[in-house]
């Protein structure tokens, strides 16, 4: 994407209502379209979603294409899709804006400070799909489902909160059973190593972003993991 088509989709983000932004990671303050500190930590539904319905966070984003297709299937939930990258999210706010879905909207942040914009308890479901793996030597931790990652989630989510992973590498799916199997207060409710293989396939799963369709095509087999936060024995 050329740095002119970046820099329009930039622009055109500050005019949406639909995204709230963490302009400088120094600052946990979030902007709303006018540019104004907002405070929506604990206030998402009140502020922002005008309902009582469960939050759901899809993290790395990207286009936001999981919490579009998840609002067409569980219509009674309130989305919110979080990337870095302002111009994945610019397409993803773009076809909730013309889809007419006000129960989708964008935080552009980083995961690392996400404890800063939700509250305890705030979140009733997480979902990461096709995250970077990080795959180099020393690249563990920057993992979504790393230790620090599961308890900056635990700081948000409620107890029994379900958070899922949908990938097709393999080292990351290893890794994360190997991490959810030793962390005490979780429970990992459902391994399936081929989603595609399932009959019949829960329709949450049969959403396909454009990178997983990708993958389909390279003949990847697709890995999901679902587990919850339970209390400490």
């Amino acid at each position: 994407m050329s740095r002119r088509n970046k820099l329009q989709k930039f622009a055109e983000i500050a005019d949406f209502n639909n995204v709230f932004e963490n302009k400088n990671a120094s600052n946990p303050g979030i902007s709303d379209k006018n540019g104004e500190q907002i405070e929506l930590k604990g206030l998402w539904n009140s502020i922002i979603f005008k309902n009582n319905f469960p939050i759901c966070l899809e993290l790395a984003c990207g286009r936001g294409e999981y919490s579009l297709g998840l609002s067409d299937i569980l219509s009674e939930k309130n989305y919110v899709g979080v990337d870095v990258k302002g111009a994945r999210i610019w397409r993803g706010a773009k076809n909730a804006i013309n889809t007419g879905k006000s129960n989708v909207v964008f935080l552009r942040s980083r995961i690392e400070q996400i404890d800063l914009f939700f509250d305890q308890n705030e979140v009733s479901e997480i979902w990461i799909v096709f995250p970077d793996p990080f795959l180099k030597k020393g690249q563990e931790n920057r993992r979504l489902t790393a230790p620090n990652f599961l308890n900056l989630y635990k700081k948000i989510a409620k107890t029994g909160a379900k958070i899922h992973l949908k990938t097709d590498n393999e080292a990351l799916f290893d890794f994360t059973i190997k991490v959810l199997e030793s962390t005490q207060d979780i429970k990992i409710e459902e391994v399936i190593s081929d989603v595609y293989e399932m009959t019949p396939i829960y329709p949450e799963l049969a959403i396909k972003t454009y990178y997983e369709r990708i993958h389909l095509k390279e003949g990847l087999s697709i890995k999901y993991v679902r587990f919850s936060f339970v209390d400490p024995i």
